[in-house]
């Protein structure tokens, strides 16, 4: 490939009209490489968390393909679909996690893809298993919280419980949607960074919407945006300038520091 990072997401096409008539994504494409920070911008409503649920069929297209790691996801099915997810990592706004169990077992959910069924079923781990669920809580300064319950923790550390299912899970690609929205700003790049750790220590591929535009320019190599469930635009950071912004969100919007759309 001389030396050119491999394709990691290829979608083409991709339109979702929910049963309402309202169109969400209209003929979409991405190509996501390998290592990438992609970070995926637009008003609200303007289709990004519906792309990024559609790239792992948590919401089926209505048209398009979509190919993970030169998989076809849209066609796959049963212990195929299995097997593409678990190399994909969510990463949820309202953080997904089962809220009775402890945050231990929410981390080792992230192995249950490489487990037997029943192992899954009982959510039986073994013992090497708990000591790296164990290691990466401490990775995410949660050390000593492993036997409260998910639903006892504030929302900056539910987030990092998700980060660390994440490392647990072992997966080659991220998907998070709209991360640290429900959290304080002063918690914003805390999660952030964690997120970035993935990508840069982990060598996880991030792909991640966002509201806000000073965290877009800190973390993302890459940018898209959509506009009414088109792509209208794609490029760097350093390439994200006034114009970009109003392109992006109407001639009356006005960029500024800290900017939340």
């Amino acid at each position: 490939m001389s030396g050119e990072r491999g394709i990691v997401i290829d979608a083409r096409g991709l339109s979702k009209v929910f049963p309402d008539g309202t169109q969400a994504l209209d003929n979409v494409d991405l190509e996501v490489r390998e290592g990438e920070f992609l970070a995926i911008l637009g008003l609200s409503g303007s289709g990004k968390s519906t792309l990024l649920r559609c790239l792992n069929r948590l919401i089926e297209p209505t048209e398009g393909s979509v190919s993970i790691f030169g998989e076809d996801v849209t066609r796959a099915r049963g212990k195929k679909l299995r097997k593409i997810r678990s190399d994909i990592a969510m990463i949820f706004q309202q953080f997904n996690l089962v809220r009775r169990h402890t945050v231990l077992i929410n981390v080792l959910s992230g192995a249950l893809g490489r487990s037997g069924l029943l192992s899954s079923a009982l959510l039986r781990f073994s013992e090497y298993e708990r000591k790296k669920a164990m290691g990466f809580l401490e990775r995410v300064g949660l050390k000593g919280r492993e036997s409260s319950r998910a639903d006892a923790l504030s929302g900056g550390q539910q987030q990092r419980v998700a980060i660390a299912r994440a490392l647990m899970q072992e997966a080659r690609l991220v998907l998070a949607d709209e991360p640290v929205a429900s959290l304080d700003p002063a918690l914003r790049h805390s999660i952030m960074r964690h997120i970035e750790d993935l990508n840069r220590k982990e060598g996880m591929t991030v792909v991640c919407t966002l509201h806000d535009i000073d965290l877009v320019r800190r973390y993302a190599t890459r940018l898209v945006a959509l506009r009414a469930g088109r792509k209208v635009w794609e490029g760097t950071a350093e390439q994200f300038d006034g114009d970009t912004f109003r392109e992006i969100y109407g001639e009356d919007a006005e960029p500024a520091s800290n900017t939340m759309i």
